[in-house]
């Protein structure tokens, strides 16, 4: 039995800060507090916070669903309103939630999701986040406009990003109509600060999983990042990581560790699979395996941020966002991750219903494998359909993967004596 882990003392500012994220939410509904917009987890939360609007994200509440290992029990009434099983779970999971009826935000006091006054999607992460949100604008006759992004990016080009700052500026006129106020220009630079530095605090964060052994874990900063997605362009957000990060350093400077026993370390890329982090989280811990750092964690980093140019650098970090990327410039980054956090291998997560955040389909895991030396594994399953997912599987593969990093370290370690 692994040594159990010692929780983060910030947990408690961490629900602290969510839970006044969600009440501030379900004041704008019940007392009409302020115009509630929706937006994709990357969209432009910055400029929906500088029009005064409450913000919504669906991905977090459908990761609520995953987590509290309820996204299965609604899965089927979205698919019985012809949404495909083969399509994101988040959506699935959450339309049919709503279909239910059920909502974890009514442990926050929220009867359901809050009802938008408008929808902005950005599909530089899929097309799903279309199709949820025109669902929801023809179920309440909401305006639902969005960023279509340009998708598998090489080298980001001037015309990418011009196209991408036309479009968020047409969005303008839109949600001034709905909020009832001019867009403030210095609302929209103090948005954009509150981000930029909520960001950098973040980085600092996960950084800070860089030293061996490492205080802090892909599956930690799953449930960390709350703030860094729900409250991008909000004080609150720079707030907290500020709690966080002061721990996180406490931790290296002490020497604790995440995982007790830390021997391995690995890279995740791809999608959590919401409704088994404790399982997964404890399978590696009992391999003395920490999990340092992941893809997924890093996709709330926004280092392009600028208030001085908030335009451009919005559409730019739309564009530069890795799950819109290439293979090449997606493969480069995660050299520089494995070299950054002096990973032993990567484990690659195959979510099912999520093929824009897999990256197993094309070759990659075995073009990482031979260019960098190190172990590559695959794990199949979903970030909320557990049905895609065998716990028995996982175990084997996982411990099966552990034994091969360590013959390969006993190997070299022997080639060096």
């Amino acid at each position: 039995m692994a040594e159990a882990r010692t929780e983060l003392r910030s947990t408690a500012a961490l629900r602290d800060t969510m839970s006044a994220y969600y009440k501030k939410l379900g004041d704008a509904v019940t007392h009409k507090s302020a115009p509630v917009a929706w937006c994709t987890s990357v969209g432009p939360a910055e400029l929906l916070r500088a029009l005064g609007f409450a913000v919504h994200f669906p991905e977090n509440h459908a990761a609520m669903l995953g987590a509290g290992r309820t996204a299965n029990k609604y899965l089927p009434v979205a698919h019985a309103q012809g949404y495909s099983q083969d399509i994101c779970s988040y959506l699935t999971s959450d339309v049919g939630a709503y279909l239910a009826g059920e909502s974890p935000l009514a442990a926050f006091g929220l009867s359901g999701v809050p009802r938008a006054d408008v929808l902005v999607f950005n599909t530089n992460q899929c097309r799903d986040v279309r199709d949820w949100f025109e669902w929801y604008g023809r179920q309440w006759n909401a305006p639902v406009v969005g960023v279509n992004s340009p998708r598998s990016v090489g080298d980001v080009t001037d015309a990418e990003v011009d196209d991408v700052t036309a479009q968020l500026e047409a969005l303008v006129p839109v949600l001034e109509s709905v909020a009832g106020v001019r867009l403030d220009g210095g609302r929209l630079a103090a948005a954009m600060k509150a981000a930029r530095e909520a960001s950098e605090l973040w980085e600092r964060c996960l950084q800070t999983a860089a030293n061996k052994p490492s205080p802090f874990t892909f599956f930690d900063g799953t449930i960390h990042m709350g703030p860094a997605v729900v409250l991008r362009g909000a004080p609150e957000a720079a707030a907290y990581y500020h709690v966080l990060l002061a721990e996180l350093e406490e931790r290296v400077r002490g020497g604790v560790q995440s995982v007790p026993g830390e021997a391995l370390r690995l890279y995740w890329d791809g999608m959590p699979v919401w409704g088994r982090l404790r399982a997964l989280s404890t399978t590696f811990a009992e391999f003395h395996t920490a999990v340092v750092a992941s893809t997924y964690c890093n996709s709330w980093i926004f280092s392009m941020l600028d208030p001085a140019d908030p335009w451009r650098s919005m559409a730019r970090a739309s564009v530069e966002l890795f799950i819109a990327r290439s293979d090449g410039p997606k493969e480069r980054y995660i050299e520089r991750m494995v070299e950054l956090y002096g990973v032993d291998g990567i484990v690659f997560h195959d979510c099912r219903t999520c093929p824009n955040n897999t990256n197993t389909r094309y070759g990659m895991p075995r073009r990482l494998s031979e260019k960098l030396g190190i172990p590559t594994l695959v794990l199949d399953g979903d970030v909320n359909d557990l049905r895609c997912f065998s716990d028995e599987q996982a175990r084997t593969n996982i411990e099966g993967f552990v034994e091969q990093l360590a013959d390969a370290r006993t190997h070299a370690s022997r080639a060096t004596r």
